[in-house]
């Protein structure tokens, strides 16, 4: 298995979105322990001018993480209540990120992030070289499906039909 490293998350989220799906999700608790989850499904948010993008509205407090560099690590709350984990991708000052929306004992971003025991005090580390939380590559091949993106039906009816979020259809019932 191979850490996925800066280089992986410097490219644009709609080529790192599909990429991170079938990755690991590994996080180190207080106990030394390491709970680990396959990636199942993403959502590309591709800079200032999808207006799905938290970055479309500027560079506020809670985006700022958006223009660091790739690989840093972006959680947000949502709705008050759940906890958004995603990684920055593209070039430091090009904000971008991707959304990792669902694992495989984790159908859902809020649940991910609740089963992995994440909040915000990993907001702004990085993947490439955090101790806690990290992805792993270990040679497992998806096969890819594309939907819209959920939950965004305060952006422009162009950036909601997106096909941007990438889902693992190996779990898929046939």
């Amino acid at each position: 298995m191979r850490r996925l490293d800066e280089a992986f998350f410097d490219r644009s989220c709609l080529e790192a979105a599909p990429a991170l799906v079938g990755k690991l999700l590994l996080h180190r608790l207080d106990d030394g322990s390491v709970l680990s989850l396959r990636i199942t499904e993403t959502e590309a948010y591709n800079g200032v001018a999808d207006t799905a993008c938290h970055a479309s509205k500027g560079k506020t407090p809670r985006a700022e993480l958006l223009w660091h560099r790739p690989g840093t690590i972006y959680i947000y709350l949502c709705y008050g209540m759940h906890w958004m984990l995603n990684a920055v991708t593209g070039a430091e000052g090009d904000p971008q990120a991707v959304l990792i929306r669902a694992c495989d004992a984790a159908p859902g971003p809020g649940r991910l992030t609740k089963y992995l025991r994440l909040d915000k005090h990993l907001n702004g580390h990085s993947f490439v070289d955090s101790p806690e939380l990290w992805i792993e590559d270990d040679g497992y091949t998806p096969r890819l499906r594309t939907d819209t993106r959920v939950g965004i039906g305060y952006a422009s009816p162009e950036d909601q039909a997106r096909l941007w979020r990438f889902i693992d259809r190996n779990g898929d019932a046939i």
